[in-house]
């Protein structure tokens, strides 16, 4: 089942955290998860964001669900602060 979002809000989903630098050395846990996601889905009312863009949003500002076992994040496109 995919996630349509209405009006002007991006479906989007939280890359997996990176455990160790090119360098080899391994990280620690974040204590918070990043502000940051990979667009999967626009709404119609979306000018700025598209399918695929991995944008930087407002920390608090998803609505996170659960649908099929994975994570979404529905977020309002004036909470995207930039496309990364």
């Amino acid at each position: 089942m995919a996630v349509k979002p209405l009006g002007a809000r991006v479906a989007a989903h939280r890359e997996e955290a990176v455990e160790k630098t090119k360098s080899g050395i391994l990280l620690g846990e974040a204590k918070e998860a990043p502000n940051y996601a990979v667009v999967d889905a626009v709404g119609a009312g979306v000018k700025n964001v598209k399918k695929g863009d991995k944008i930087l949003f407002k920390q608090y500002a998803a609505t996170e669900i659960e649908v099929e076992g994975k994570e979404v994040l529905i977020i309002s496109e004036e909470d995207v602060l930039a496309t990364i």
